[in-house]
């Protein structure tokens, strides 16, 4: 990161060349490299991630809040006004999966919200080429400054900015522990991040009702997604977990990424508890990025639910629907941070700026107490304030 900092694109072509393993001639994704690769991309794929994109676009959309004009006395009035962050940068994971499904998920909030530059970062392959429906998706958003770097060098050039990479005001997007690593340490030094976003993880809380292999799915669909991944069952029914653990072993044997969920399976554990209280206690506690509800009364269930990334009631609401294309966002606190902080919404990407004004007999109806609180604080400056314009406008 000091080198990033120091030395700009050669410091960032010269760790692309030693962690990615590919040569540079240029980071910046050029206009002959999109049209290349939205025309690779199939029919089929590209109408589904405009599926998804819809949804993510309704469910955003409607995040938006008006302004709403408070009056707090007569002549006195407040308001709060969202406005977008003007640079951000995007992270988009490529390494053993190309999460083009994230650019939706960020580049979408992104230009609700009114972003001005979106900057969107993604390591390349071994050919120095990203993922083409990782470029169909981005053009798909809105988004022109598209680069081919990844990992600790990519968030260093966005926080400090290079000739190719502008600075921006914050960083978006989930990655491995380096990632995220550096994403906490430029958050030190002044530039905003989303969240600790790490390695993947997903919960489930299952009683008698649910179903082995569903939840085997779910756990393998977290799983697959790195060896440093976490899974976690939760249930009141030991001979749940036996029919989980068979299922898995089924499951496993048909999945391509099959070492890397075996990995993250050595990181994982079944719990059984006495009754579904102690289940639900579990869970706030443990405060997944994932949590799914795999039992009777799911809707009352999860009114229970304090901390969590995001939620799936119900044994037909499977993970995969979340990550992809129900509409809600994938980015979400991991590691139990999601005791402290949200999911990626339009709100991630805004500052809420307050406003107020007083008339001149609303600054008469407030003036009194403003004086007295600031000469009890020993503050006669703040008072002077007051008072000078209360007098001036009794001699007017």
């Amino acid at each position: 990161m000091d080198e990033v900092k120091l030395n700009g694109d050669a410091a960032v072509i010269k760790f692309t060349q030693q962690f990615d393993g590919v040569v540079l001639s240029g980071m910046q994704v050029t206009e002959d490299e999109i049209a290349e690769a939205v025309a690779l991309v199939s029919d089929e794929l590209k109408k589904a991630i405009r599926q998804a994109a819809a949804n993510v676009t309704l469910f955003h959309e409607k995040q938006v809040p008006g302004i709403e004009l408070i009056e707090t006395m007569i002549g006195v009035q407040c308001w709060r006004k969202s406005i977008g962050i003007e640079k951000v940068g995007l992270y988009i994971p490529g390494g053993t999966a190309p999460l083009f499904s994230t650019i939706l998920m960020l580049g979408i909030p992104a230009r609700i919200a009114g972003c001005k530059e979106i900057v969107l970062c993604s390591p390349p392959n071994k050919q120095g080429k990203l993922h083409p429906a990782i470029i169909y998706a981005a053009q798909l958003v809105g988004i022109t400054k598209i680069c081919k770097i990844g990992g600790v060098q990519a968030i260093a050039a966005m926080a400090y900015g290079t000739a190719t990479v502008p600075q921006v005001s914050k960083i978006f997007g989930p990655g491995n522990q380096y990632v995220t690593t550096a994403k906490q340490l430029v958050q030190q030094e002044g530039i905003a991040i989303d969240m600790p976003a790490g390695p993947s993880e997903v919960c489930v809380l299952a009683d008698e009702t649910a179903n082995a292999s569903f939840v085997a799915a779910d756990l393998l669909s977290q799983a697959e997604h790195g060896v440093d991944s976490q899974v976690l069952l939760v249930t009141t029914n030991e001979l749940l977990v036996t029919q989980v653990q068979e299922e898995l072993q089924k499951q496993l044997a048909l999945l391509p990424r099959k070492k890397i969920a075996e990995k993250a399976l050595e990181n994982s554990m079944a719990i059984v508890v006495k009754n579904l209280e102690d289940g639900i206690a579990l869970v706030n506690e443990y405060a997944a990025e994932h949590l799914m509800i795999a039992c009777k009364n799911e809707d009352v269930i999860g009114e229970k639910i304090t901390n969590a990334g995001s939620v799936f009631l119900g044994n037909y609401s499977p993970e995969s629907a979340g990550d992809y294309a129900s509409g809600t966002n994938h980015t979400l606190p991991t590691n139990g941070y999601a005791k402290a902080y949200s999911g990626v919404s339009v709100d991630s990407f805004v500052r809420k700026v307050t406003y107020q004004k007083l008339s001149k007999q609303g600054l008469q109806n407030i003036g009194h107490t403003v004086v007295l609180m600031a000469e009890a604080e020993g503050l006669d400056g703040h008072a002077n304030a007051v008072r000078v314009r209360n007098e001036l406008g009794v001699r007017s």
